[in-house]
């Protein structure tokens, strides 16, 4: 896409998984890509993967529930790059419980990174793009954000907020040429599943994922490019008339599921 050559994304939690897709991608299609994590290996192996094929790529070692350091690395980043003309934020985690096997600190620990982290990120985002003429964010949210999910009370709570924030900042910014949206991915096949399917299931992974597999209606989990591709296309001039919307991307789960 010749409308993304030379912008400046930056990807949280972009070391890996989904966020090593989209920052791989991104780089593919001549972006500056701007890559923040904690995870100092494994990002240090995707800028290195980047590299190797031309990518422009810089690591920015950051935790984006700490609101000075967002702010200080978005800050390097326009710094580095001279602006910044995309936001993908990516990163997050994961639990697994009811509300009854949901601790106080579990709950904490999922709102400081999936809900105060996306926070912080488009806080220091949106003070930059505003002064700048505009932008595109794109806000990692899930099928948990519409659907109820068993055994996923934090999480959903954590996803259901980010929706809620890409609505409220596509409306308050839309004057300023912001455009915000967010991407709801059902099962993606990462390497967390595999690390869960593991813990949990040891010795039982191939069948558990096979099981897995088919709570999509198109019966297989989706893959890191395929949301990638997605991001990819929301935050180019090809979107230019989208905002204020999420967009499925989960195998028919919410729309054809029995």
């Amino acid at each position: 896409m010749s409308e993304i050559k030379g912008k400046t994304v930056i990807v949280t939690g972009g070391a890996s998984g989904i966020g090593k897709a989209i920052s791989m991608l991104f780089a593919e299609e001549n972006a500056q890509v701007a890559l923040l994590d904690i995870d100092v290996e494994s990002a240090t192996e995707t800028v290195q993967e980047i590299r190797q094929n031309d990518g422009s790529v810089t690591f920015f070692e950051c935790d984006v529930s700490d609101s000075e350091e967002v702010h200080e690395t978005v800050d390097d980043v326009v710094d580095t790059y001279g602006g910044l003309d995309v936001l993908i934020n990516n990163a997050g985690i994961a639990h697994v419980g009811t509300v009854e096997e949901t601790t106080e600190e579990d709950l904490d620990r999922v709102y400081e990174v999936n809900v105060k982290g996306v926070y912080n990120c488009l806080k220091a985002g949106v003070e930059v793009m505003k002064g700048d003429g505009g932008g595109a964010i794109v806000n990692i949210a899930s099928v948990a954000s519409h659907v109820g999910i068993p055994d996923r009370f934090a999480y959903s709570m954590s996803k259901g907020a980010v929706l809620t924030m890409t609505y409220s900042v596509a409306r308050d910014y839309v004057e300023d040429g912001i455009r915000c949206n967010a991407v709801s991915p059902a099962r993606i096949h990462t390497p967390f599943v595999d690390g869960f399917l593991s813990e949990n299931y040891p010795g039982e992974e191939e069948e558990m994922f096979e099981e897995l597999s088919k709570t999509q209606p198109i019966g297989r989990m989706g893959d890191p490019e395929e949301v990638a591709k997605l991001c990819l296309y929301l935050s180019s001039d090809d979107a230019g008339f989208i905002t204020g919307s999420s967009m499925p991307i989960d195998g028919g789960f919410m729309s054809l599921k029995d």
